[in-house]
């Protein structure tokens, strides 16, 4: 990988950014930055080449059903219930 971020980019960003870096913190500046670059380069290189009209989701449509059941096995289990349905608590009240 050629170097894409240079000594005088690493002082001049430290210098911007109120930041003293020791020569060797300047190298290891260098070798990180250059390193994120490489990686985002990548990154767009494989974006490229992905098919971007495969990754759209499409609905799957079906024509709804309607199947008769029988509710009393499943009421049955229910700790309160009126008629068909279940008895829940009223979570929030309507004041108006």
């Amino acid at each position: 990988m050629s170097q894409l971020i240079t000594k005088e980019e690493v002082e001049k960003i430290a210098r911007l950014s109120h930041i003293e870096f020791s020569d060797i913190e300047i190298i290891n500046a260098i070798k990180h930055l250059n390193a994120v670059i490489g990686y985002a380069a990548r990154v767009q290189d494989i974006a490229k080449n992905v098919n971007s009209s495969s990754l759209k989701n499409s609905n799957v449509e079906r024509e709804d059903i309607i199947i008769s059941t029988n509710p009393q096995p499943i009421l049955a289990q229910a700790p309160e219930r009126e008629g068909n349905f279940f008895v829940v608590p009223v979570i929030i009240e309507n004041n108006q």
